[in-house]
């Protein structure tokens, strides 16, 4: 039996990867965070690890300063952040994302506003600014900051591929 090369990639794509969750949010704490909960917690029973979780103010410098330390860290392989995707003056998560990224995956916000159109929230995925990419050697996916959009990005499209993707950014590094 021939296997296509979809497959064949994902089984050589390591077994694990270590994951950092980040929520942007100007007013989510510890205990108020549940979108940041329930990634972790969907990272997890998916098989990822989580080496580390912060929540940050909605802020482009700060945002982009805690991405330059994640990527510089050799225990995180991929960033995965919450919140600040929308189209408010005070969202500045996809400009502080977008503009850090080496390698684009538009197939990422793509797909997450189709799946939030048909099962989710119609119309109103266009609203969504979800993004995700390369910076070096690390994956990052930046989503929604709703327990529902954090459900549908990691089940839907993160957890299926974040394997496979790693597969290929280690490939000829």
């Amino acid at each position: 039996m021939f296997m296509n090369s979809v497959e064949e990639h994902k089984q050589e794509a390591p077994s694990s990867v270590n994951c950092m969750v980040i929520t942007v949010s100007d007013t989510r704490t510890l205990d108020t965070d549940t979108g940041g909960q329930l990634m972790q917690e969907l990272l997890l029973t998916n098989g990822y690890a989580v080496v580390d979780y912060i929540i940050i103010p909605d802020e482009t410098a700060t945002i982009q300063s805690v991405i330059h330390q994640a990527v510089m860290r050799d225990d995180i392989e991929a960033i995965l952040l919450t919140g600040g995707t929308g189209i408010s003056p005070r969202d500045n998560t996809y400009e502080a994302v977008h503009s850090l990224l080496d390698k684009e995956l538009p197939g990422f916000g793509e797909i997450f506003r189709y799946l939030s159109f048909t099962e989710d929230i119609g119309t109103a995925a266009i609203l969504s600014r979800a993004v995700a990419g390369t910076i070096g050697s690390k994956a990052v996916f930046s989503m929604p900051g709703s327990r529902g959009a954090v459900k549908l990005a990691i089940t839907r499209i993160i957890a299926p591929e974040l394997r496979h993707i790693m597969r290929e950014i280690y490939k000829n590094s």
